[in-house]
């Protein structure tokens, strides 16, 4: 930026010898025992005179700016690295993006570089993942049933972020530790130096070795390192002060002074050359950033020029610096007022959310499209960007307020939901209860129609809770599964008997067919009784061939015709065979509907002979009853036909109630 400037004053060959007069003596007396002036300078200047009340006043806060920057990056140099960093709006920023920024900026070396950018990144995440957990406690709250249940949300990200934040936080203590230790050791050099300064005005000593000492001094100040901030100014002022003290003793060797002085001279009007291009410079914060760097040379490093010169040079740099300092104050309201308008988004984002907030809907999807527009409006939120700060709580208070409205308002609606899908989980466990009683049953005739009916009641059912929804799902299908199972395994057994069945009955027919009565009726009954039980040994055929029983039942009724049995003996004969049948096939429907069957032939019986003996009252009252005519007859032969057809119905239906209890 500025080339090098040597430090050491010129001094002239040989050997310099200077006289000094009553008067030069007063001088310097005076000057080394100003330790009152030095004092009410610290307080009043940045190292160079002031010219008036009202310029200072004038150039005070440019001036200020500068100072208070400085001042801080003096106490750690890692400071002057954040320029090269830019502070995004991390307000804006999703929070898994917080986490990825703070992941990159804690592998910095320079960790105050990054400070003020971490500590953006924390208090925007803060905002962000607390408004989330205020919103999943209103949601569970809303469905927990059960008031012994603690409220718990785990967030992995939430757990990166305290684990990156917590390195930072460990890297921040020892560079303060470290950092605390080296001020303290830094200020008392710099003291030191000080007041080495102070003794250096001695009129005694050779010029010559007070030269080599002041430039011994002034490279010990160089190389002195970081002190505290609070220290900076009047430190560095008290220093200056000592230097130009010292400066003003040179008068002796007006050469070595005046040389320096010019050199000095040059080397600020070579800043001020720089500061009048900064001052078109466009991007108005990188000239702040260089102008502080120049204002620290000019402080720091160049030392003083010739009265004559101060107040011009001085006031000039000022100048300049206010005409920065002035750009980047309105640099300063321009990005205030995009604040205001962020401000305005942010309220309009508010007042569509409490207009959500008051939309009654009373579906489910319309639910979700209205939970879909909040969280859009959320994302519009926080991609808006920065407000004043004197409103921020506020605006952020009635952004939560306004969500929080909503999802009260959203979870009265889904409070009745939840409470159906507390009934219907009470119902899904008793069956699931019932199918796991039923999963090891044996009984498959029984059984199976049972476990049919648990699975369509099952379906019948709606939506349980969501965190049960799976396991009792599970729970369900993995029982009647296991029954199900078993059932397939049994019929696999069973198909192979079948088959074999099917074969031994096929065989048999032929030999059933080849059967001759011998014409001795109860020889003749008993071998057909034989050959029916022979038959009903060999077991159940499989479904798809039933079609034998029908032809085993047709040479039954051939025989049947044959043998001199009564109607009832050879219908009850016939009932028993057929009954049998249905009950080796295991089909409980069709003995059940046999049942109803003969039941309601029972009943019409029972009327028409109550119909027939009313009948009969009827004729028999007249006058001719002692003579019975045809009609009479045929009415009391109808009766005892029908009686004898009731006993019948009824031998059938006591026979298949036998076989039930069975």
């Amino acid at each position: 930026m500025l080339e090098e400037k040597n430090d050491n004053l010129q001094e002239a060959d040989g050997k310099l010898e200077i006289e000094i007069n009553d008067s030069t003596q007063e001088d310097v007396i005076e000057n080394s025992n100003s330790e009152t002036a030095a004092e009410s300078l610290v307080s009043n200047t940045e190292n160079e005179p002031i010219n008036s009340v009202a310029q200072e006043t004038d150039h005070q806060d440019a001036l200020d700016a500068i100072t208070n920057s400085n001042a801080e990056e003096s106490e750690d140099e890692t400071l002057k690295e954040r320029h090269d960093i830019p502070m995004q709006d991390y307000d804006t920023f999703p929070l898994d993006a917080l986490v990825d920024e703070l992941k990159k900026l804690i592998n910095t070396d320079k960790v105050m570089s990054v400070k003020g950018h971490i500590e953006e990144i924390k208090k925007s995440f803060s905002l962000q993942y607390n408004h989330l957990i205020e919103e999943k406690r209103e949601e569970f709250n809303a469905s927990n049933q059960d008031p012994n249940e603690e409220f718990e949300y785990h967030s992995p990200l939430k757990l990166k972020f305290d684990e990156y934040y917590n390195i930072f936080r460990e890297k921040r203590n020892e560079h303060f530790k470290h950092l605390q230790t080296n001020l303290k050791s830094n200020l008392e050099i710099r003291l030191a130096i000080v007041e080495e300064l102070k003794e250096l005005i001695n009129p005694q000593e050779n010029i010559k070795d007070t030269l080599k000492h002041f430039n011994e001094l002034r490279e010990r100040w160089k190389n002195a390192g970081s002190i505290p901030k609070d220290k900076y100014n009047h430190v560095w002022n008290n220093y200056h002060f000592h230097v130009e003290n010292f400066y003003d003793y040179l008068h002796l060797d007006r050469e070595a002074r005046d040389l320096d002085f010019k050199y000095n001279l040059e080397q600020k009007q070579k800043i001020i050359t720089r500061v009048e291009e900064l001052v078109n410079e466009t991007d108005i914060s990188k000239a702040f950033r260089e102008l502080q760097d120049l204002h620290r040379i000019w402080k720091e490093d160049i030392g003083p020029v010739s009265k004559e010169h101060r107040d011009t040079i001085w006031n000039k740099f000022s100048e300049l610096t206010k005409k920065i300092h002035d750009k980047r104050e309105v640099l300063f309201e321009s990005q205030r007022a995009n604040e205001h308008q962020n401000l305005e988004v942010k309220k309009e984002i508010i007042s569509k959310l409490e207009v959500l907030g008051t939309e009654k809907v009373n579906s489910h999807s319309q639910w979700l499209v209205q939970i879909q527009k909040v969280e859009a409006l959320r994302n519009e939120f926080f991609a808006a960007g920065k407000v004043p700060s004197d409103v921020n709580e506020e605006t952020w208070a009635a952004f939560k307020t306004a969500v929080r409205n909503f999802n009260s308002f959203k979870n009265s609606f889904y409070k009745d939901i939840k409470k159906d899908q507390n009934d219907n989980l009470n119902k899904k466990m008793a069956l699931v209860a019932k199918a796991k009683e039923l999963q090891e049953s044996t009984d498959f005739t029984s059984t199976t129609p049972i476990m049919k009916q648990i699975q369509e009641e099952w379906k019948q059912i709606g939506h349980v809770p969501k965190k049960y929804s799976d396991k009792i799902w599970k729970d369900f299908k993995d029982a009647c599964n296991h029954y199900f199972d078993k059932l397939k395994e049994h019929k696999s057994e069973e198909n192979g008997e079948e088959v074999a069945a099917f074969d031994n009955k096929k065989t048999y027919l032929d030999t059933l067919r080849a059967f001759q009565l011998t014409g001795d009726h109860k020889t003749d009954l008993d071998a057909i009784k034989a050959h029916i039980e022979t038959w009903k040994g060999f077991g159940k055929v499989p479904f798809a061939r039933r079609h034998i029983e029908g032809k085993f039942n047709k040479i039954l009724d051939a025989l049947f015709e044959k043998l001199s049995l009564s109607k009832k003996e050879t219908e009850m004969m016939r009932f028993s065979n057929r009954i049998d049948s249905l009950s080796d096939s295991n089909d409980t429907r069709k003995l059940d509907n046999e049942k109803i069957f003969l039941m309601r032939k029972i009943e019409e019986v029972q009327n028409e002979i109550f119909q027939l003996e009313n009948n009969i009252q009827f004729f028999t009252n007249t006058k001719n009853a002692k003579k019975e005519n045809s009609i009479v007859l045929e009415v009391r032969k109808n009766i005892a036909i029908h009686k004898e057809s009731l006993e019948v119905w009824k031998d059938k239906l006591k026979q298949l109630r036998n076989l039930n209890q069975e």
